[in-house]
């Protein structure tokens, strides 16, 4: 009993002291900043326990990304080059987007550069790749960001390259592009002020087109074959020709009478108006339903390098050999002489191109031609069906490689039907 009276007693006691003490009416505010307060006391003991933040966020946060924008060189050993090695130069920065560009100088052999057709720095790996030399170039960044240790890869072949960082002391010197020449007026209607025509050797290699500032020739090619050039037609395209046409060679050398570097399509025409004044060519146009290729943008998009050259200057495209391997090489062209050189020269039907691509490219297309597009080619050797490093036939090759594709349909196309043709005239 008694420690119940103790423990009332204790109650009341503390319900007295409680009811004396003074009241603490607190507004929002003040709980607000004890809370605050009570925030700080926790958090500085966890604060005041850290000796170095900084040090520590270094430590856990990942490595910056190294800078890779700037000139770039080495020397790649190349038995075919004069001293036994080819000096290459890569200038590599940023695009408007962010995105990397390069351009690649062989400064030994030409001053005019290649585009890196992809670029990519993963963490401190570099690949460059070269669509149009069929090259890459892997290595790995230094971690001073001064040297890449790699390889160059070309085709099957792999040599070491390695590059070191140049400064504007080390740097080596760019041979200058040669002075532009003058070109022709575009509004020019040219023709030849003179030509020489006359047959070709029997044992001259297979030929084609060639210009320099105002003289244009032709080598070892067939009226056939200077008739598809100049019209942009393929074989199946010409009606009426009588068979000599296909098979008697010239070649032929000639002037412009207006001053300065014909464009291709002047070009054309001055071709054009040589085979009406020295062949007697005349001949009508009637519209006809053939079978041809259309060149159409594969589902990977297309894998063109743009032009890194004077878009004004004149293009190239031609024709390369090794053994049982062809390569169409194109510099600063754009898509229409690319079906123009496969229906002229490699495919069975006309060309139309249908990608809707209107800009210049550097490319390179590499393949295995068959049997008929081997005969196009005098003196090409066969494949070696054993090698399993052979490119693939022209059709896969032109997806893979170009990102295009060649597809077998039919397409209304202009006919030339031959009204006359004679062997030329005398000089």
């Amino acid at each position: 009993m008694r420690i119940g009276r103790d423990r009332m007693n204790r109650k009341k006691r503390i319900e007295a002291i409680m009811a004396n003490r003074p009241k603490l009416n607190l507004n929002l505010s003040k709980k607000a900043g004890l809370v605050l307060a009570g925030l700080v006391a926790i958090a500085t003991p966890a604060i005041l326990g850290i000796t170095d933040a900084s040090e520590l966020r270094a430590q856990t946060q990942a490595a910056p990304k190294q800078e890779i924008s700037g000139t770039w060189q080495g020397k790649l050993s190349s038995p075919q080059a004069p001293n036994g090695e080819v000096r290459l130069v890569f200038k590599i920065s940023k695009a408007d987007g962010g995105a990397l560009k390069a351009l690649v100088y062989a400064i030994d052999r030409d001053p005019t550069p290649f585009s890196a057709t992809s670029i990519t720095l993963k963490g401190s790996t570099l690949q460059v790749s070269i669509q149009l030399l069929q090259s890459v170039f892997e290595g790995t960044l230094s971690a001073d960001g001064n040297t890449i240790t790699g390889k160059w890869t070309q085709a099957a072949n792999a040599l070491p390259l390695n590059l070191v960082r140049a400064t504007d002391q080390t740097a080596w010197a760019i041979p200058e592009l040669p002075p532009s020449r003058v070109r022709m007026p575009t509004d020019a209607n040219p023709e030849f002020a003179v030509a020489t025509i006359k047959p070709s050797r029997p044992d001259a290699p297979r030929g084609g087109y060639g210009i320099r500032a105002q003289v244009v020739t032709t080598t070892n090619v067939t009226v056939s074959w200077m008739i598809k050039l100049a019209y942009n037609v393929h074989a199946h395209q010409i009606s009426g020709a009588p068979s000599w046409v296909d098979s008697e060679r010239y070649d032929t050398v000639g002037r412009s009478d207006t001053p300065g570097e014909p464009s291709r399509d002047q070009m054309k025409l001055m071709i054009q108006k040589l085979l009406v004044d020295r062949f007697q060519l005349k001949f009508h146009t009637e519209k006809k339903e053939l079978p041809v290729y259309a060149m159409v943008v594969a589902k990977s998009g297309p894998k063109l390098t743009v032009s890194a050259a004077d878009p004004n200057a004149f293009p190239g495209i031609g024709f390369g050999r090794e053994p049982g391997v062809i390569s169409l090489v194109g510099r600063n062209t754009g898509l229409n002489g690319v079906a123009n050189g496969l229906q002229s020269n490699i495919l069975d039907k006309p060309v139309v191109d249908q990608t809707g691509l209107t800009g210049r490219y550097d490319f390179q297309l590499r393949f295995t031609p068959d049997a008929i597009q081997l005969a196009n080619f005098s003196g090409l050797e066969p494949s070696n069906a054993a090698d399993l490093n052979a490119p693939p036939d022209i059709f896969t090759a032109f997806e893979q490689q170009l990102g295009l594709k060649l597809q077998a349909t039919k397409a209304v196309v202009d006919v030339m039907v031959i009204d006359r043709i004679e062997r030329p005239s005398p000089n």
